[in-house]
């Protein structure tokens, strides 16, 4: 296999990441029963911090980021100049609109519209928690997407990587402004050891771990820890959702509405992104195979590390912290959908494509 292997080969979404949602429900239960049975337990772990930074939760994270990480090949880099259209579509969208877009979502539904229905007091929170959910673009499952809508494999794994570069230096800055106009008081201290504990740091070690696993045993030994480290993500994303609701629950009990409150604004910002991606892209007279990633990536999040950093900047029992968990809830079958979506409008596109081309 190439090095670009984990996106060339077929995709196929595992049994575990296909049923995400009901995992997720389960962690709701499991944390809210678990908090109330060990109420000092859980207060021990929310107070094991240091620099604002919640150390048993941290190392979740790091459990959850690192894998993810290690799929990414940076000298892919070299492959967007094929795929400069698609690639320009993606940036836009990712950093130039969806961030954007979700603030005012997040202004429209949470402090407006949905406000007599939530607690007062965490609003802001929500706010924040939405933005930063919507600030960084996937990383991991968009393999997983891309695959499933037949797209193009390095255009995939070249904008993944360039997304992560962007992400080093924009993350930051976008999260602080937006955060400002929504009058959201944040520690920028906090906000920039975000970015250190939970991009810069895990970009190093994924990528010095990927080089010594290639220089080992190349890419079959690679794609052989791959396979092993996918659970091990999977379970510290679980373990840290527990963890979640087991300071939440006395919310999510009082208040079950909450969680599809929040749902609104960013469900209708995902299908707002695909498809301004998609047409774009179209417009531009793309090829569906680059348009269809294109599309799944200016619509879905990184929200592992939207949790981390919410987490960090406002604490475990914070609403930014669940609006951020809402949007793990609804990842896989919103996304399923607009794969599915792409797939259908195949003949409509290439129709529009066609008569784009000069």
């Amino acid at each position: 296999m190439s090095a670009s292997a984990v996106a060339a080969a077929p995709a196929r979404i595992g049994f575990f990441e296909r049923w995400l949602s009901l995992w997720v429900a389960l962690c709701i239960v499991a944390g809210i029963a678990l908090g109330r049975a060990f109420p000092d337990a859980f207060a021990a772990l929310g107070a094991a911090e240091a620099a604002r930074v919640n150390l048993p939760v941290a190392g979740l994270v790091w459990l959850m980021i690192v894998p993810m990480l290690v799929k990414i090949d940076f000298a892919a880099l070299r492959e967007v100049g094929a795929h400069w259209k698609g690639a320009g579509v993606t940036v836009f969208v990712n950093w130039a609109v969806k961030p954007f877009s979700m603030a005012l979502l997040a202004w429209l539904f949470v402090s407006v519209l949905f406000r007599p229905w939530l607690p007062a007091e965490q609003v802001p929170s929500y706010v924040a928690g939405l933005i930063l959910l919507a600030a960084a673009p996937c990383t991991a499952m968009v393999f997983v997407w891309s695959g499933l809508c037949r797209g193009e494999p390095h255009f995939t794994l070249a904008q993944v990587a360039l997304n992560d570069v962007v992400m080093l230096v924009a993350f930051a800055p976008i999260v602080g402004l937006l955060l400002g106009l929504s009058e959201v008081a944040i520690p920028y201290r906090t906000l920039l050891l975000s970015v250190l504990l939970y991009i810069l740091v895990p970009i190093a070690i994924a990528q010095a771990l990927r080089r010594l696993l290639l220089a080992r045993g190349g890419p079959a030994l690679l794609d052989a820890a791959l396979a092993r480290f996918a659970p091990v993500a999977l379970a510290a994303l679980l373990a840290t959702l527990v963890l979640l609701f087991g300071f939440q629950g006395e919310v999510i009990v009082e208040r079950p509405r909450v969680i599809a409150l929040l749902a609104v604004p960013i469900l209708i910002q995902v299908y707002f992104n695909a498809g301004l991606a998609y047409w774009l892209n179209r417009r531009l007279g793309v090829a569906h195979c680059v348009a269809a990633p294109s599309a799944l990536i200016g619509a879905s999040n990184f929200f592992e590390l939207a949790v981390a950093a919410a987490i960090g900047l406002f604490g475990l029992k914070s609403g930014a912290a669940l609006a951020t968990v809402v949007g793990v809830l609804i990842e896989v079958p919103v996304m399923l959908s607009v794969v599915r979506l792409v797939e259908r409008s195949r003949g409509w596109y290439e129709r529009g494509r066609a008569a784009a081309a000069p």
